[in-house]
């Protein structure tokens, strides 16, 4: 059941809106501007419904503060208001609302709007996922990642928490397309990116295609040798798959795996690190490749084999 957040301060006003909307949807009630932030900071609502005029902290105020957040910015608001002036209806489009409802409620029309504004916001959900998501291998692509990055390795550095970068590619794959063709070669790559998701697959954990069979991927929170055992696994996982490749190079499709744990310095560059990361890939292909090396939080060499 889709969720809709009520910012009301009139507890009437607000059992108005529940009871108009409770049959389809799940409908969270805070009074005050406040306990509304905090509501739509910390859980996943569709819609939100916000009243203007509020003691304190009002609705314009309150819809500024959710468009500068990045976990609200993206879920549509409908102003509730009794102010029909255009001024306060420019005003609210300006900071982001999607809509208005006037008072006195009329059922249909909050309904009718209620329900157009949830329908768009899925379409426009699922248009973003599709253009931050890479369609032969269904893990995130280029764009995304870049996004992530950024974000991610702020909030590492604001919280001093280490950050892994790890970069991965297939072995020898040109030879394998030149081999067995180009349609299996998609097959590896999508096949390589499966079995790297299904261990990758935390919350602070992620993984997207950073062009051709390269893969790049960031971890949060670990420290580099528990980051190092794991993509050990990681990368037996994708030679136990056992698809046979050119035998005058392997056996079977295997990864190098190169990467980096640090806890950023103030000021430092992400871009940096992501060179090290590469460096270190670099080195797993110099060393034989089938294998990890990594860079621990001092720079110091971690390699399997």
């Amino acid at each position: 059941m889709e969720k809709i957040l009520v910012v009301d301060d009139s507890a009437v006003q607000a059992s108005q809106l529940k009871a108009i909307l409770e049959d389809e949807y799940d409908v969270t009630v805070a009074q005050t501007a406040e306990d509304g932030l905090r509501y739509a900071s910390s859980e996943s609502f569709s819609l939100i419904l916000l009243d203007v005029v509020m003691p304190g902290m009002d609705g314009f105020t309150l819809l500024k503060r959710l468009q500068e957040e990045i976990i609200t910015q993206s879920v549509p608001v409908i102003l509730i208001t009794s102010l029909s002036d255009m001024e306060h209806e420019q005003r609210g489009l300006v900071l982001g609302a999607v809509d208005y409802i006037t008072k006195p409620f009329r059922t249909p029309i909050v309904k009718a709007r209620v329900n157009t504004h949830i329908k768009l916001y899925h379409y426009r959900r699922q248009a973003e996922r599709q253009s931050m998501t890479d369609q032969l291998t269904g893990i995130a692509n280029r764009r995304r990642y870049e996004l992530y990055s950024a974000d991610k390795w702020q909030e590492a550095s604001r919280l001093r928490i280490p950050v892994s970068i790890c970069m991965f590619d297939i072995d020898h794959f040109k030879r394998y397309n030149d081999t067995f063709g180009h349609p299996a070669g998609d097959q590896v790559i999508a096949a390589a990116a499966k079995t790297a998701a299904s261990y990758l697959h935390r919350r602070t954990d992620f993984l997207a295609r950073y062009g051709g069979e390269e893969f790049v991927g960031i971890l949060l929170g670990n420290r580099a040798e528990e980051v190092f055992a794991y993509l050990k696994k990681v990368r037996q996982a994708i030679e136990n798959l056992h698809i046979p490749h050119d035998p005058a190079v392997s056996e079977w499709v295997t990864v190098s795996v190169g990467g980096v744990t640090i806890v950023p310095p103030p000021g430092s560059s992400y871009d940096f690190y992501l060179k090290i990361a590469d460096t270190m890939l670099y080195d797993a292909k110099k060393q034989g490749r089938n294998r990890v090396v990594w860079a621990d939080e001092r720079m110091r060499q971690l390699r399997e084999k």
